[in-house]
């Protein structure tokens, strides 16, 4: 089948380099300071709660944004033009901060690095704050958490079933919080208990609980290549699902898909009501839905509450009608 070529290219990729994670594991790395044997696994309170979603109403999104373009590599830029941070080296394994200000992402050598966006007349700042992450593959992308201070990323290994650790964007408190098959495309909830993404094979989608270092498949789900978001609590993810004929891709951030919103519990496939050709959809910290719907010169932003109903409709700049949105605020 299509779907399974992914499968093939991550298990290579794990197998090339997890002589090298072992050794980068077992000595302290020169960006994150040495910790003991039994500092390994995370505590289940360093990975902190960002707390539920606050009851007086949300602000209106501003419509600041980070966006994705492709041509000669890849480029961020913010909804206004200004470039962000820019990569040609091919592997693609990057994801932006919720605050838009920061860039996670890994290198062939399977370093996690952190670099600030460029401001004013300033210069980009660039950190490695951990080592060992599996490299190569464009969908073993890391997470952050929803205040923009941790990072989770999967580490390198023999197996689809890869281990996924948590490290400060400024190199402190490096841990292990459980493995999943769920390494691509890494999203954190809110709260701070739930990671999820889909198996390297396309074949569903799967969450880590990083308080008990579980992980379970979530029904309903047969087939995804994309995980865009979950709600606060983990009860709903956003996917790309597909048909068992569709061809997988090569992981990379897509510049747009079709969403579809399941209840990670029962399974459920939860109707978005919301007009047009859907090319999106991001959960923000407070539980509001941002969906994308495409425009003949501009897209749109229809931000819904929750309970689904429709709180807010956002023209976006039309120069970004054709890239990727990967944050929003």
């Amino acid at each position: 089948m299509k779907h399974r070529a992914l499968a093939a290219g991550a298990a290579l990729t794990a197998l090339a380099v997890a002589t090298a994670t072992a050794a980068a594991l077992a000595g302290p790395a020169q960006a994150v300071p040495a910790r003991s044997a039994s500092a390994q696994a995370v505590p289940v309170q360093a990975v902190p709660a960002q707390g539920t979603p606050a009851q007086a109403a949300p602000a209106p999104l501003t419509g600041r944004g980070v966006y994705l373009g492709y041509g000669g590599g890849v480029r961020l830029a913010t909804e206004s033009g200004r470039t962000l941070w820019t990569d040609r080296s091919g592997f693609g394994q990057f994801s932006v901060s919720p605050d838009g200000g920061k860039v996670a992402w890994i290198d062939g050598k399977g370093r996690l690095h952190v670099s600030a966006a460029a401001t004013g007349s300033g210069k980009a700042a660039d950190k490695v704050v951990a080592r060992g992450a599996a490299a190569g593959g464009p969908c073993l992308t890391p997470a952050w958490s929803a205040d923009s201070r941790r990072i989770a990323f999967p580490l390198a290994g023999g197996s689809d079933r890869l281990t996924v650790a948590v490290v400060g964007a400024d190199g402190r408190g490096l841990g292990k919080v459980g493995a999943t098959l769920g390494v691509c495309h890494l999203t954190w909830s809110a709260d701070g208990r739930t990671l999820a993404g889909y198996a390297g094979s396309t074949e569903g989608v799967h969450l880590l609980d990083t308080a008990s270092r579980t992980s379970r498949r979530v029904p309903g789900i047969r087939l995804a290549n994309h995980v865009a978001g979950l709600s606060p609590d983990g009860r709903r993810v956003v996917v790309h699902a597909m048909g068992p004929d569709a061809e997988a891709g090569d992981g990379s951030w897509p510049a747009e898909f079709a969403p579809s919103v399941y209840d990670t519990r029962t399974g459920k496939k939860v109707a978005l009501p919301v007009r047009g050709r859907l090319i999106g959809a991001l959960y923000l910290r407070d539980g509001r839905l941002a969906v994308r719907v495409a425009g003949r010169t501009a897209n749109t932003l229809v931000v819904l509450s929750p309970s689904g109903k429709r709180l807010q409709t956002l023209p976006e700049q039309p120069r970004n009608r054709r890239l990727g949105l990967l944050q929003v605020r």
